[in-house]
């Protein structure tokens, strides 16, 4: 707090609990979160690189680039992960030269807040003014500032239900900003949202019905 004006730790102290996303590949939607309850913290950011390891896949984020990148590469250098594809510029594989994970301007990972800002640090909205404003469900009565009294209190499945919520609203801003670009049009768009939705319903864990009851109303 004399440090910084907050108690919000440097990048390099926090320790991740959980992490959590929606993959979107193929015809399928999954929503889940890396490793179990009992996980370390090596072992879901290590999962987290091999996943990029294997899949190469496109990240989408908030506020990824300011915060869960720098944290995640902090921890990942605390514990040894080797992440050779993340920190792929072209050297080893040329597509990666003018586009990869590292340059703000590149695509392979999308810090939503970041571009629709367009880069200025006046321009940033919170996640969940963003969703909600779209018509999503948003933090429904969680957030960040309470994950360190959910962690005290051993809640680690109430946090990783949590962020599961939150890559949901972020895939579902993320779904708009396609629309936006003309990558989706309004009917592709509108049955992304749709898949997303029976997704939902089939797999069923309640806070994720909770989600979908919310986005319905």
């Amino acid at each position: 707090r004399q440090h910084g004006g907050s108690e919000f730790l440097p990048h390099e102290q926090h320790r991740i609990v959980a992490i959590s996303c929606v993959l979107r590949q193929a015809g399928t939607l999954s929503v889940w979160s890396l490793g179990d309850l009992d996980s370390g913290e090596d072992e879901l950011v290590r999962r987290f690189f091999d996943g990029i390891e294997r899949h190469t896949p496109d990240l989408v984020s908030w506020n990824g680039g300011g915060f869960d990148l720098p944290v995640l590469q902090y921890r990942a250098l605390l514990h040894g992960i080797a992440a050779p594809r993340y920190w792929e510029t072209g050297q080893d594989d040329t597509t990666f030269r003018y586009n990869n994970y590292l340059s703000r301007y590149h695509w392979r990972h999308i810090d939503l807040m970041d571009v629709l800002s367009g880069f200025q640090g006046r321009s940033r909205a919170p996640l969940d003014e963003i969703a909600v404003m779209m018509g999503f469900p948003g933090k429904l009565g969680m957030s960040g500032s309470k994950v360190w009294d959910c962690f005290l209190q051993g809640e680690l499945g109430r946090i990783r239900d949590y962020c599961e919520t939150d890559v949901l609203n972020t895939y579902l801003i993320y779904l708009g900003f396609e629309r936006m670009r003309g990558n989706l049009n309004e009917m592709e768009y509108q049955a992304e949202c749709e898949k997303v939705k029976s997704s939902l319903v089939e797999d069923g864990r309640p806070h994720l019905q909770e989600f979908l009851a919310a986005w319905e109303r």
